[in-house]
């Protein structure tokens, strides 16, 4: 369900309202491009396991920032052509990470099962990188980019501490088998900003924003949880 991008929402609104409607057009573009950073975690491990747990680890961590990097700086360049298409350039993207996600999630990956809890630090780290994200995001916003506030606000500060913490915890297969889940869930977020950008001007923040969350949760997220244990039935 849609959380981080919530009180982004706010704070971009607040921050500069003229520049809300391209913020949140550019978080589809961004949760298309967490998409490709999770992937990173399904198919570079296998191909490193040779090195170790450490080493793979350092290498999956960074290959999947570095294409995030890569690709997010590709994502603006393209909105920012791409201008005068209005809501298609965030239409475009839920679709394809929606499309991106159920194929992921048709067959899941087999897991090994095991005890493993979040501890306070992985709660504290997740905490602190959502908040600097949102930060820094409501910061560039203030400055009128909002498409570069968009991106920047659904930076995978969560995505990334799960993966590692679930690698730490439980090893790289738990990693693995969670991309797919996450691809998925995660397009309630485009769903909330696409809905956002249309209800919150006209509605105002607080009812804006409540808006955009119950369509995104009664339109993805439940939907997409229903998909998922589907899934496990079939496959069990």
């Amino acid at each position: 369900m849609p959380s981080t991008i919530v009180p982004a929402s706010l704070g971009l609104w607040a921050a500069a309202p003229e520049s809300f409607v391209g913020a949140m057009h550019a978080v589809p573009a961004g949760m298309l491009v967490n998409a490709g950073f999770l992937w990173v975690w399904r198919v570079l491990p296998p191909r490193l396991a040779g090195y170790g747990p450490r080493w793979s680890l350092a290498g999956t961590l960074a290959g999947s920032l570095a294409l995030w990097a890569a690709a997010s700086a590709a994502s603006l360049l393209a909105l920012t052509a791409t201008a005068s298409a209005g809501v298609a350039r965030a239409l475009v993207p839920f679709g394809v990470a929606l499309a991106v996600g159920l194929v992921a999630t048709s067959t899941p990956a087999p897991v090994r099962t095991g005890a493993g809890s979040v501890g306070v630090p992985v709660l504290v780290a997740r905490g602190v990188l959502a908040a600097a994200a949102v930060g820094a995001a409501i910061t560039v916003s203030s400055a009128n980019d909002g498409l570069l506030a968009g991106m920047m606000s659904v930076f995978p500060a969560i995505f990334l501490t799960t993966m590692v913490s679930l690698w730490w915890s439980r090893g790289g297969a738990l990693p693995a088998a969670a991309v797919g889940p996450m691809m998925l869930g995660s397009c309630a977020v485009s769903a909330f900003a696409i809905v956002a950008a249309v209800v919150v001007p006209a509605l105002g923040p607080i009812a804006g924003v409540v808006v955009a969350w119950l369509s995104a949760v009664l339109g993805v997220s439940a939907p997409a949880a229903a998909w998922l244990t589907r899934a496990r039935r079939v496959t069990a």
